[in-house]
């Protein structure tokens, strides 16, 4: 996330209502007079998330929103900690770490939520009526179809780990993931990566760190960088933002891995305590509902469960009825991702596999 990069974006920009940008914090004036503020604590970039904003605002336009952006671990310190002094963060916490979500939740800090809306959540993305997924994104592979040859294209697990050993010259140093230290959606990802096939992710962690694999903390960082060329591809990247990254760099491509793909659901917490708890309803309210879900198609999050992969992207037709998908059901196995011990670990584990041991000291930034 370049703060300051979206904050010059959203100063050229003209909007039917003021927005002003402070660092990680924009502020969206209500439409008409103002009769409720909303605060919004997210790790969604601020260009997903404007269209939903600002199409809410159509509906409720006495309401201005105050929208603040933090990596997906800064989040949730700030929400465990607010939480343990009662002191509830925002109305509306929203992350892509849903694992961390649910385990604020399985700690108290969550408010519990019923709405004709929150009925229509697929089971798997709803936990006790406090944390519901608004969002379908599969993790994908990227790659830069300058850098990388038709026929080295990976669309399975194993052959981007066969890839990386046969050409290990070629692509040292030029593919990219999460550093799972820094980020929660990369330790996500990962862990349950290695819940699928045990063999295939031990194999795929080694060819990744034979090739001097490049981490780094978001997924913005190494979309760029696979769309300059720098890398040639990117592992587990969410399906959304590699899209969007794809229809302004046409050398960006995105592969669905045929062997499984990995679906993660964005969520949606309301903080116990919350000062406009209402309001933060409101606006869950409008994500799951049928018209923010179809804004979210069409400006945002392009992929759904029931729905075509969008154009372009090297896939199954349909990505629920190919069987591939496997979605992070949010419940209680989520609270093992987050065991303290269990999290130390793996951590731990993959650090000395893919950064300690195997990566030169100019990639450990």
């Amino acid at each position: 996330m370049i703060r300051l990069f979206l904050v010059l974006i959203l100063a050229g920009l003209t909007t039917v209502q003021a927005i002003a940008a402070e660092d990680n914090k924009t502020e969206f004036s209500a439409p008409q007079t103002e009769t409720g503020k909303l605060t919004i604590y997210s790790t969604t970039d601020l260009p997903a998330m404007k269209p939903l904003i600002e199409d809410f605002q159509q509906t409720t336009p006495n309401v201005s929103i105050v929208y603040i952006e933090y990596l997906t671990n800064e989040l949730n310190a700030l929400a465990a900690e607010a939480c343990r002094k009662h002191q509830p963060l925002g109305d509306l916490l929203l992350s892509s770490s849903v694992d961390q979500l649910l385990k604020l939740a399985n700690d108290g800090c969550a408010t519990e939520h019923n709405s004709p809306e929150t009925l229509r959540v697929a089971e798997w993305a709803n936990w006790r009526d406090e944390v519901f997924g608004f969002t379908y994104e599969p993790a994908v592979f990227v790659y830069n179809s300058n850098k990388v040859p038709p026929a080295e294209v990976p669309r399975t697990h194993v052959e981007l780990a066969d890839l990386l050993r046969e050409r290990l010259d070629y692509y040292r140093g030029r593919v990219g993931t999460y550093d799972i230290r820094l980020s929660g959606i990369g330790y996500l990802l990962a862990f349950n990566d290695a819940r699928q096939t045990t063999t295939v992710f031990g194999r795929l962690l080694e060819s990744m760190a034979r090739a001097s694999a490049v981490a780094r903390c978001c997924t913005g960082e190494i979309l760029e960088e696979v769309a300059r060329g720098n890398l040639y591809i990117g592992y587990n990247m969410l399906g959304s933002y590699a899209y969007d990254a794809a229809q302004r760099h046409p050398d960006l491509r995105i592969v669905v891995p045929r062997d499984y793909t990995l679906v993660l659901s964005r969520g949606a917490l309301i903080p116990k305590g919350a000062a406009r708890a209402d309001l933060g309803a409101a606006f869950l309210d409008y994500l799951l509902s049928e018209r923010g879900q179809s804004v979210a198609r069409t400006n945002a999050f392009y992929f759904t469960e029931s729905g075509e992969l969008p154009p372009g992207v090297d896939g199954p037709q349909n990505l629920k009825e190919s069987g591939v998908a496997q979605p992070i059901r949010i419940g209680p196995a989520l609270l093992a991702v987050q065991d303290r011990a269990q999290r130390q670990r793996f951590i731990e584990d993959w650090a000395q596999s893919m950064i300690e041991l195997n990566s030169p000291a100019w990639m450990r930034e």
